[in-house]
């Protein structure tokens, strides 16, 4: 779990947690590089302070949310709209929705490229066995 400083935040004057990119990129084992990409993207709003960025405890939530929608197949572009969706109102309701409705498309893209694995697995099967059909004809000559 990486180091955690409370540091006063500049703009509010709170007290609160803040991460480093260095301890970012370690938790979550993606580069530094890759976390400056999701900034980039507007994905992430790091507080800047001098040439050091510090992620909130909402950055580091949306990082996590960022890695777990790659990894469920949805693009950048589609995890920042659910982003936008969740900070508009009516916020969780509408991102549910919109979620949900993405999550379908996903099942049945996946659905349809199961169908054309089973399909290819049972092709190279096939041809698997004419090929030792075709070798064991030639041993028998």
């Amino acid at each position: 779990m990486a180091t955690q400083g409370i540091k006063k935040d500049i703009s509010t004057g709170y007290r609160r947690k803040l991460y480093t990119i260095s301890e970012l990129s370690k938790e979550f084992d993606v580069t530094t590089r890759a976390i400056r990409f999701y900034e980039d993207a507007g994905l992430l709003s790091p507080l800047r302070e001098g040439r050091s960025r510090l992620y909130s405890v909402r950055d580091r939530t949306r990082l996590k949310l960022i890695l777990r929608g790659k990894r469920l197949g949805f693009s950048l572009n589609e995890i920042g709209e659910m982003f936008l969706l969740y900070d508009s109102e009516p916020g969780e309701e509408a991102q549910l929705n919109h979620i949900l409705e993405k999550i379908s498309e996903k099942i049945d893209l996946l659905e349809r490229q199961l169908e054309d694995i089973q399909i290819v697995m049972q092709e190279l099967q096939e041809f698997k066995s004419q090929c030792r059909e075709r070798l064991e004809q030639m041993s028998d000559k």
